[in-house]
């Protein structure tokens, strides 16, 4: 069934709510194009329009750049009407200039530092959502003193809900074990191509009512156009990759569906998923993701992919197909 994007849900068991599509701001703090300020700001301010009320960003992204953007563009809203994320875990130091880096800090006052600098960088007081970024070689110290800092920020009120976003399953399905956490931003894992994420990590999600925020749903670019040299995880994809990609493509083709179509509403099926988050380069771009969300997928898709093998049998498909 298409997909409302303006529709809002609750994130998990937070005090959250969420729009199901989502906008993050990774193409945000790129700084290649001389009119990126009045490009940032007409996509985000059209993602208003269209519902979208749940905005991604983070210190690492342009080296905060993109959370000056975001936090620029989003004072024209009011506070109460929007949902601000943002990440811990990549210091910047120094804190901005010509000869900032990113260190990798995970540590009580670490965390504390790096929130206060990202509410600085947006001019705003507060943000809702608070995610451990990318904690891959840093599981120590992220899941003992860098969720204890998180826990005190939402026990105190600072933040709504606590999350990591990650680009792997395993670890998330740890922190699912061993913490508390209200959110996980999941990157390409759970996609029509890729649903590693299905065997453990989605029923723990499901089982301890965390949201689950899809990120990388065309999975880095193969899902929006599966030809030679397409990337998939970041990297030009492997011919195993290419094949199946191909596959699907050819399948929503029978079926007169758009590939992408398919991928942005694939997810959705699965009772965890709260919204797909999409970082767009133009406001062209952001709309085609709203339609490709709306688009009316004939059930007979879901069904082929379901007969073809090209996901699990225990995985869900829209339509309860």
């Amino acid at each position: 069934m298409p997909v409302d994007p303006a529709e809002q849900v609750r994130l998990g068991r937070s005090l959250v709510t969420v729009s199901k599509l989502s906008l993050g701001g990774g193409p945000f703090g790129r700084v290649l194009e001389p009119d990126r300020e009045e490009t940032v700001e007409a996509i985000i301010h059209r993602a208003w329009e269209i519902g979208v009320r749940h905005f991604d960003t983070a210190p690492l992204y342009g080296l905060g750049l993109s959370e000056r953007r975001v936090g620029r563009a989003l004072s024209a809203f009011k506070p109460e009407d929007r949902v601000i994320a943002t990440k811990v875990g990549r210091l910047l130091r120094p804190p901005s200039g010509p000869d900032t880096q990113t260190v990798f800090d995970y540590s009580f006052d670490a965390i504390m530092k790096s929130l206060d600098e990202s509410l600085a960088r947006m001019r705003v007081v507060k943000v809702d959502i608070l995610h451990l970024h990318d904690p891959d070689d840093h599981w120590e110290q992220a899941s003992g003193d860098g969720y204890m800092a998180l826990d005190v920020l939402r026990t105190s009120g600072v933040v709504k809900a606590i999350g990591a976003g990650m680009n792997q399953a395993e670890m998330l399905s740890r922190f699912a074990r061993e913490t508390h956490l209200d959110c996980f931003l999941v990157a390409g894992r759970y996609t029509l191509l890729d649903q590693s994420a299905l065997a453990e990590l989605m029923p723990l999600c499901s089982e301890r009512e965390i949201g689950v925020i899809i990120g990388g749903v065309y999975n880095s670019g193969i899902l929006a156009g599966p030809i030679e040299g397409a990337h998939f995880n970041y990297r030009p994809a492997t011919a195993e990759w290419l094949a199946k990609a191909k596959r699907l493509e050819a399948m929503c083709a029978r079926h007169e569906t758009p590939l992408k179509a398919a991928a942005i509403q694939f997810p959705f099926a699965h009772p965890a998923v709260a919204t797909v988050l999409c970082g767009v380069w133009s406001v062209a771009e952001l709309d085609e993701n709203a339609r490709m969300m709306a688009f009316d997928i004939p059930a007979a898709l879901w069904r082929a992919i379901r007969t073809e093998g090209l996901v699990p049998e225990t995985c869900p498909l829209p339509g309860g197909h």
